[in-house]
């Protein structure tokens, strides 16, 4: 299967040390493409999005770490149903991402919201919009204009998923919001 986002980008964009790679044997219930893109191009790391990636658990016995409605529930949170087996992936800012592992498809739970966002088509999706954001964060330290690096952001990603601007809550339209307004 060819992917548009290479392992050679996200190590290109993040370094070998910020990326991770999930192991594709053994895994049940995954859809094909997510499975083949976690194994061989992987998954970033970085200040702002701080991946799941311990393979510990954190929170000891009965509670299973990776699954939504467990986590949830080991906190009092309220899970809707339909996202109690979809699988953490990390933390994009305030939000919480998770995957549903059958469909592929990334989810944003923004703090303090009581519903998620559809925030990615795909993981493919989710780590091109983490490397268009890295390129923002650096061209944004040497000083290009920040209403010139959200233009080309929401034009980069919205032209690989529409889905990642669609809502106006999601966390790339805020954090781009930030971005124009001065609060980086």
């Amino acid at each position: 299967m060819d992917f548009t986002v290479t392992s050679d980008s996200v190590i290109a964009t993040y370094g070998l040390d910020g990326v991770t790679y999930f192991p594709h044997q053994g895994a049940t219930g995954v859809e094909s493409h997510t499975a083949l893109f976690l194994s061989s191009v992987g998954l970033p790391a970085s200040d702002v999005f701080a991946s799941r990636m311990d393979v510990e658990d954190p929170y000891g016995p009965g509670v299973d770490a990776i699954s939504l409605g467990s986590r949830f529930d080991h906190y009092g949170l309220q899970c809707p149903d339909e996202s109690r087996s979809w699988w953490s992936l990390g933390y994009l800012f305030t939000s919480l991402l998770a995957l549903d592992p059958a469909s592929g498809k990334v989810f944003a739970f923004p703090e303090g919201a009581t519903e998620y966002i559809e925030l990615h088509r795909d993981i493919e999706s989710l780590v091109f919009a983490l490397i268009e954001l890295r390129k923002v964060e650096i061209d944004h330290d040497n000083g290009v204009d920040p209403e010139e690096l959200a233009s080309r952001f929401r034009g980069a990603v919205g032209d690989f998923d529409a889905t990642a601007l669609a809502d106006e809550e999601s966390q790339w339209n805020l954090s781009m919001e930030e971005l124009e307004q001065g609060i980086w």
